[in-house]
């Protein structure tokens, strides 16, 4: 159904989890790929590696940048990829606390990652996408934007944040053939539940408010967001996608 042929992507964070996922499956569909780390180009090669294994025509490159340094998106990462027709921003931070003791250095840590980012890389990579009127913007965004995590408050408002850009750019955008979109996954499988999934009761009640009954694999989220980054889904803008399983009906 999809065909990313001459498409250029860039899947920011993912060198793990739902960004490696997402990548793998631009790869599978013909587009030129752009695996990001933050600070490891052996981490990013060594995912590039496993995606040719698994489609030895893959076209992927490595690269890195670390959006906690003010150089890193306008220098550092865009000197590596050049122009694009597709960015997912996919990377994030976040941090585990109650909100009383939440820092004032990782909330600005928090919305410098998540956040000002995403504001960052549209900045940069936009211009092309309206210069030859076709392009489509990405954000992950998290369920957080509709049950916020009690432990999280700072990184749920960061993702709030996101689904404002996207409905804002979204709108003056358009007339340039450039979607923006959100897709939000729910709770999902990868390193960063790992810790806290491994407390029964911690996953227990996770899945009782999951109708569909399990937790989500990171290829539950590669599906949507080709589509947002289709020709299929052109007509699609300034929306969120929930891959949460119905979590947020409850």
């Amino acid at each position: 159904m999809f065909d990313f042929t001459g498409r250029k992507v860039l899947v920011t964070g993912s060198s793990q989890g739902i960004g490696k996922a997402i990548a793998l499956e631009f790869a599978r569909h013909h587009a030129k790929t752009f695996v990001h780390a933050s600070v490891s180009m052996e981490k990013a090669q060594g995912v590039c590696d496993e995606i040719k294994k698994e489609v030895p025509y893959a076209d992927v490159t490595p690269v890195i940048g670390d959006f906690l340094k003010d150089d890193h998106i306008e220098e550092t990462l865009y000197n590596q990829t050049g122009d694009l027709d597709i960015l997912v921003q996919n990377v994030s931070i976040q941090y585990r606390a109650p909100w009383e003791e939440t820092t004032v250095e990782q909330f600005y840590d928090v919305m410098k990652v998540n956040l000002l980012s995403s504001l960052v890389l549209t900045q940069k990579y936009a211009p092309h996408m309206k210069e030859q009127r076709w392009g489509r913007i990405i954000y992950v965004g998290s369920i957080q934007q509709h049950q916020p995590h009690v432990q999280m408050c700072t990184y749920a408002a960061s993702k709030d944040g996101q689904m404002s850009l996207v409905k804002n750019l979204g709108k003056q955008l358009a007339p340039y053939g450039i979607t923006v979109n959100c897709m939000s996954p729910g709770t999902i499988l990868t390193g960063r539940n790992d810790k806290v999934l491994a407390i029964p009761e911690y996953r227990e009640a996770c899945l009782k408010g999951i109708p569909a009954g399990r937790l989500g694999e990171p290829k539950d989220c590669a599906g949507a967001t080709l589509l947002l980054a289709s020709e299929e889904g052109s007509f699609i803008n300034g929306i969120e996608i929930l891959c949460d399983g119905g979590a947020h009906l409850l």
